[in-house]
């Protein structure tokens, strides 16, 4: 598995190995979508990964949905999340933020007062999601952006991405999958618009589109990534040819020297979305989902991509880049605190380090 642990530099992020930390929702945020402690360590833990890719996180207050997830549009945001990348560059670790506008896959009860539930056009998304204050509940009637508020979101995701700077991030990563905002503007069935932001993929694709290249005019574009996964389902979303639509979103944004593209394998049985992403995109590659140590490295040494991420695998093993390179056993998370607040089954899963000397004891 040597491959997995040889530097790697994708656009200005320079990687001391290719083992990559994929996004995770954890819901640990604090009061006002600020990171705390528990997360400053959970990610701190993890910085042996040549690169951290933290969770999902709202441009605005409109781009909040869920229960306990963070912002980085406030003052109080951006200094939590610069404890959080002080920590992980103090272990030598670089991270990036993943900027994550939820767009109609929202409850107006995980939302502060004023904030709107916005999507492309006035669709419901026929799922739920759970608040702390009532538990699962419909997602909201969302309201149709109009050409002066698709403009003001793109603002807010080209601020989004200097304030991730200014907090000490090493860039950004557009999330354009599980039925957000950007996937929601790129699918057929959520996007019913008839002006220049739908209609055919090219025309689907322009919001996604406009946002990456607004991110990499602030902050430069060998800093910034984005993330697809075609024929993902989530969140009620879907399209009618996943394909067409992926690879309409490569081609529009191949003139930008973008540090990666952090392709998802897809869940449809006749789509390999990354044969699909080597074909029509010329960034490098992230590699995503059902990874273990044996089938990144072989994916790797193939030429498939230039690193491979792993999300759950993560969870409980902080020090995974130490046990995949010695060939250490890996643990099991517990599902059941995946999104339950505090460090309960979040920053409390040991090092294997420390499991062996509580069993030699």
């Amino acid at each position: 598995m040597s491959v997995l642990f040889e530097p790697v530099t994708l656009g200005e992020l320079q990687l001391a190995n290719r083992i990559v930390m994929a996004p995770m929702t954890r819901s640990r945020a604090l009061v006002d979508a600020v990171p705390g402690s528990d997360m400053v360590e959970y990610y701190r833990q993890r910085a042996g990964a040549g690169l951290i890719v933290a969770e999902g996180t709202a441009p605005s207050a409109s781009g909040l949905g869920y229960c306990r997830t963070p912002g980085i549009y406030s003052v109080e945001q951006m200094a939590g999340w610069q404890r959080v990348t002080e920590a992980v560059h103090a272990e030598g670790g670089r991270i990036v933020l993943q900027l994550m506008h939820v767009g109609r896959a929202a409850s107006r009860h995980n939302k502060p007062a004023g904030a709107t539930t916005v999507a492309p056009s006035p669709v419901r998304a026929l799922t739920q999601v759970f608040s702390d204050s009532h538990g699962l509940v419909d997602t909201d009637e969302p309201q149709a952006l109009t050409l002066e508020g698709i403009n003001e979101v793109i603002e807010e995701y080209r601020q989004a991405a200097l304030n991730a700077r200014q907090a000490g991030f090493d860039g950004v990563e557009l999330h354009c999958t599980s039925g957000y905002l950007p996937m929601q503007f790129m699918a057929s069935q959520s996007n019913l618009r008839s002006d220049a932001y739908g209609g055919d993929a090219d025309a689907r694709v322009r919001f996604a589109k406009e946002v990456i290249e607004a991110m990499a005019s602030a902050i430069g574009a060998g800093r910034v990534g984005y993330r697809q996964c075609p024929g993902n389902p989530y969140n009620d979303i879907s399209d009618r040819d996943p394909a067409a639509t992926a690879t309409a979103l490569c081609q529009a944004v191949a003139p930008l020297s973008l540090a990666y593209l952090h392709i998802m394998r897809s869940p449809l049985t006749d789509l390999d979305a990354f044969t699909l992403a080597r074909e029509h995109s010329p960034h490098p590659l992230i590699l995503n989902d059902g990874f273990d140590g044996l089938s990144a490295s072989a994916a790797l040494a193939a030429g498939e991509g230039a690193a491979v991420s792993f999300g759950r695998h993560f969870i409980a093993n902080p020090d995974l880049v130490e046990r995949l390179k010695r060939g250490l056993p890996l643990s099991r998370f517990d599902r059941k605190s995946l999104y339950t607040p505090g460090s309960a089954g979040y920053s409390d899963y040991p090092a294997f380090q420390a499991i062996a000397q509580e069993l030699a004891q």
